[in-house]
């Protein structure tokens, strides 16, 4: 195991996590509308196994952060919302992603024996 100094170290990974998208539930819901060009409203609900409330104040988050787009309109009579990923989104989740990597990255050099 490596000594530890107080010189300037570099900052540890989790510094870089994003607590808007780090939450579980939200990067659920970014990583899934990356996947897609849209996403509906029960898919995201089903998959996630929230309630409808709850899947709802996940997307205000995301939708006030920039991070999504939401759409209603019809499928026929039935009306739906769709949720896109955006721009900024994408680059939100590609920075935790690197984060949560170079955290496992650096536990794996910790533990090399």
């Amino acid at each position: 195991m490596n000594d530890v100094t107080d010189a300037d170290p570099p900052p540890h990974p989790t510094q870089a996590l994003d607590d808007t998208v780090h939450q579980r539930h939200r990067l659920g819901i970014l990583t899934i509308t990356a996947e897609a060009e849209r996403v509906e409203f029960t898919y995201l609900r089903d998959m996630l196994h929230l309630t409808g409330g709850n899947l709802s104040r996940h997307l205000a988050v995301l939708e006030e952060a920039g991070l999504i787009e939401t759409t209603k309109g019809y499928e026929g009579r039935r009306p739906r919302t769709w949720i896109a990923i955006t721009a900024a989104g994408r680059s939100a989740l590609a920075a935790e992603l690197g984060a949560l990597e170079e955290l496992v990255r650096r536990h794996r050099r910790s533990t090399d024996i």
